[in-house]
């Protein structure tokens, strides 16, 4: 059985949600969370320019592990490849959806919000899938839950996702990062507030340190 691809490496346990109304916005605030310690977004099919800006990250902002969220169908998969996307997220996933993403050899994490979903997910060797929604799962108690009957699988939860909340969640055995679109706004997007969403990155970048620190 082919196995999925692994996701390319990335440092930042917070991945941006983004979702763009115009592909001109997107290099910009890839260099504005890379200002911050973001060195990882995922930028959503939810606009007509999403492809687009997808290609402008991979083609300027080569440093920066690229997603492309909002995966539904098998078809999206191909497209994505194509604009240049490293991997892809979803927020939740059917049968079809894995296999182009296993057969294009596209890193993929599927979204879950039920244990037969993870288990399903699992069975079809995935190890890193998306809580989502999140906060309608059930949250850090839903994530406490699934960790002792399968604990060998970990989750970025996103939905509900925000500045308070996130360095709870990524204390969680099971949680390897976390999604959330607090970090880009998109009033401030659309207003080239880079500064600001630099220092929203810079913010989440400190508090991931912080956090980490207290552990050790």
């Amino acid at each position: 059985m082919t196995t999925p691809a692994l996701l390319p490496s990335f440092k930042s346990r917070v991945v941006p949600v983004v979702a763009l109304s115009d592909a001109k916005q997107a290099v910009p605030l890839a260099r504005a969370l890379l200002a911050g310690g973001i060195d990882v977004i995922e930028i959503t099919l939810r606009h007509p320019c999403a492809l687009d800006a997808i290609k402008a990250v991979a083609d300027e902002v080569p440093e920066m592990a690229l997603g492309a969220g909002t995966l539904l169908q098998a078809a999206d998969v191909d497209k994505v490849m194509r604009a240049g996307a490293r991997f892809g997220l979803s927020p939740g996933h059917t049968p079809e959806l894995l296999d182009a993403v296993i057969a294009q050899g596209l890193p993929f994490v599927p979204g879950v919000m039920t244990p037969s979903e993870v288990m399903y997910a699992r069975d079809r060797g995935f190890r890193l899938l998306k809580l989502f929604p999140a906060a309608q799962a059930g949250g850090q108690q839903m994530l406490k839950a699934l960790a002792s009957p399968i604990p060998d699988v970990r989750f970025c939860p996103t939905g509900g996702v925000s500045e308070d909340n996130f360095t709870t969640l990524l204390a969680e055995r099971n949680v390897a990062m976390v999604g959330g679109s607090w970090l880009a706004p998109l009033a401030d997007v659309e207003a080239g507030r880079w500064d600001l969403i630099t220092r929203l990155a810079q913010r989440a970048t400190d508090k991931m340190a912080a956090a980490s620190s207290a552990v050790a």
